[in-house]
């Protein structure tokens, strides 16, 4: 009985001091692509949101040099890839996380994952 009291005490107390350390850790300044979904956006910018399966909206209008970003809110995870030329694609969209894109020309894009999620960037 003694020996598990001090097990669950020092597990407790390492659990305590990884908490602590984490809180005490420095923003990573080299964000990657996979972003959280809570960063502040651009109000330029315009977003896409993965959810239900669907991305929406599933049309957006964009001027060239305009950024997208695709925000994961869904419950599994997606990416985005050009329908056609493979011109451009995420990584896997995790969820809550977000990939953006500056805006070169119209594209139609999927998810690999789910071919059945469909989108379409037009340039005004």
């Amino acid at each position: 009985m003694r020996n598990s009291l001090k097990v669950f005490r020092n597990s407790v107390l390492f659990l305590y001091t990884l908490f602590l350390l984490n809180g005490c850790s420095s923003p990573d300044t080299n964000k990657s692509k996979n972003e959280p979904a809570e960063q502040n956006i651009s109000q330029t910018a315009d977003t896409v949101v993965l959810q239900q399966m669907q991305f929406i909206p599933a049309v957006i209008n964009a001027n060239i040099g305009d950024t997208i970003v695709w925000i994961n809110k869904d419950m599994v995870d997606h990416d985005v890839t050009a329908d056609s030329s493979k011109a451009f694609y995420s990584d896997t969209l995790h969820v809550g996380k977000i990939w953006k894109m500056a805006v070169t020309d119209s594209a139609s894009y999927h998810c690999s994952i789910h071919p059945t999620m469909k989108g379409k960037i037009v340039i005004k």
